[in-house]
C-alpha cells in the first residue's frame, strides 16, 4: 500500500465509494497506476463481512477490474511500451541488450507470470505490460489473466471477508502486504541464484 494513503483514508474511500472504489482501485493498480488497490479490494471484503457491502458483489468488481487493468497494461506494453523501456533503460544505464534478456525471460515464464503475479509486490503491477512488451499471444494472455484475477479475488476477498472478523484490519493488510513482499523476494532468488550459478561455472572451466 502506498504509504501516502493510510488505511484510514482506504477506508474512507471503500465506505464512500463502495464497489466502484474496489473496481476502479485494483483496476487502476493494475495497469500502471500506483494505487492501493489490494487494499481496497481487501476493506471491501472486511465492509462486506460487516454487512455494509454485499460480498458477491465486491468479488465481482474485484475480478473485474483486475482484468481491466491488466487487459489495459497488456496493449499499452504491446503497442509502445519497449521503447519506453528502452529510454528509461539508458536513464537508468541498463543496456537494450539487458532489456532484451529480461524480456525473454518474461517470455519464458510468462503464463505462469500472469497467473500468478497478483500475488508478488510489483509484479502485480508490471506484468500486464510485460506481457504486452514480450508480445504474449493476447488469447493466452486474456485466459491467465481472468483466471489470474479470479484466484487472487476470490483469496483476498474471502479472506478479508472471514478472517477479517477475528483479526483487526490492520494486522490482516500488514501481513498480506508481508507476504507480497516475501514472494517477490523468493522470486528474486529464484531467478537470480540459478543466474550467478551459471556465471560461475564458466569461470570453474577456464580455471581448469
Amino acid at each position: 500500500m502506498s504509504e501516502a494513503i493510510s488505511l484510514e483514508a482506504v477506508e474512507e474511500i471503500a465506505r464512500q465509494y463502495g464497489y466502484w472504489a474496489v473496481f476502479w482501485g485494483i483496476s487502476l493498480e493494475n495497469a500502471g497506476v500506483p494505487l492501493p488497490g489490494e487494499t481496497l479490494t481487501l476493506v471491501g471484503g472486511f465492509l462486506a463481512g460487516e454487512g455494509e457491502l454485499d460480498y458477491w458483489i465486491v468479488l465481482l468488481c474485484a475480478t473485474g477490474g483486475a482484468i481491466l487493468g491488466d487487459n489495459v497494461g497488456y496493449w499499452i506494453g504491446r503497442w509502445g511500451g519497449f521503447p519506453l523501456m528502452v529510454r528509461i533503460g539508458r536513464l537508468l544505464r541498463i543496456s537494450e541488450e539487458q532489456l532484451y534478456g529480461l524480456r525473454h525471460q518474461f517470455t519464458n515464464n510468462a503464463a505462469k507470470a500472469v497467473f500468478l503475479g497478483r500475488f508478488v509486490a510489483l509484479l502485480r503491477i508490471f506484468a500486464g505490460p510485460l506481457a504486452g512488451i514480450s508480445e504474449m499471444p493476447y488469447g493466452k494472455f486474456f485466459l491467465c489473466n481472468a483466471s489470474g484475477a479470479a484466484v487472487w479475488a476470490s483469496v483476498m476477498v474471502s479472506l478479508s471477508f472471514f478472517v477479517g472478523r477475528l483479526v483487526p484490519l490492520e494486522k490482516l493488510v500488514s501481513g498480506v502486504a508481508t507476504f507480497s513482499v516475501g514472494a517477490l523476494l523468493l522470486l528474486v532468488l529464484a531467478i537470480a541464484v540459478p543466474r550467478l550459478l551459471e556465471l560461475r561455472n564458466p569461470l570453474k572451466m577456464e580455471e581448469k
